[in-house]
């Protein structure tokens, strides 16, 4: 598939926001942990994929409650579905001059039913000059997302059969529509009936 990068300028795709906040002091304090011991970019890229992933646990898997969509809130409370988690890897991402992107797919149950909008991030290191999605969602059984910026390991690949779409987007901001639901949503319970179906 191929991305499109919605906003001409890469610089957009490093800027902060209220969403985004990587100028936090949480995100700056785990963004230079991370960078302590990464080599380069794609190393550094990759641990912080691996600590969003592996170390915040996907509220829907975890059972927590809580609604997060600002990053450094993601980082504060250890948890947010998949949005929420991607927010705060581009945060990541962007806190060390990494173009960041929010991306997004459209899934749904193995019937077709109950669709939603999976978030995702593209990142586009300084020397391949290309953009790749990776999906810091977080693995459970049947699920075994990867970081790989040569061959897509998300964590589901999309059916068409089921209208399932992936997005070819690449958003400079996150989509409103994710952004308002998570924020009106004061538990996860009540985040579903507002969450968007498709962009």
């Amino acid at each position: 598939m191929e991305l499109i990068q919605r906003h001409p300028q890469l610089a957009a795709y490093l800027t902060a926001d209220d969403v985004v906040d990587h100028l936090h002091p949480l995100v700056r304090e785990t963004a230079t942990r991370l960078a302590s011991g990464a080599a380069d970019a794609y190393t550094y890229a990759e641990a912080a994929y691996t600590f969003v992933r592996d170390e915040i646990p996907h509220s829907g898997d975890s059972g927590d409650l809580r609604v997060t969509w600002r990053a450094s809130d993601v980082l504060a409370q250890r948890t947010g579905i998949c949005c929420a988690k991607a927010h705060a890897l581009a945060a990541l991402l962007r806190a060390e001059k990494i173009p960041a992107a929010l991306c997004y797919q459209r899934l749904a149950d193995d019937d077709g039913s109950n669709p939603l909008v999976h978030g995702l991030v593209a990142l586009r290191l300084p020397d391949t000059g290309v953009w790749a999605r990776v999906d810091a969602r977080g693995n459970k059984p049947g699920v075994d997302a990867r970081f790989s910026l040569d061959e897509e390991r998300l964590a589901w690949q999309v059916r068409p059969e089921f209208s399932e779409v992936d997005y070819p987007g690449l958003y400079a901001a996150p989509h409103p529509a994710v952004v308002a639901a998570l924020k009106a949503a004061p538990d996860r319970p009540a985040l579903w009936p507002v969450y968007p179906t498709e962009l």
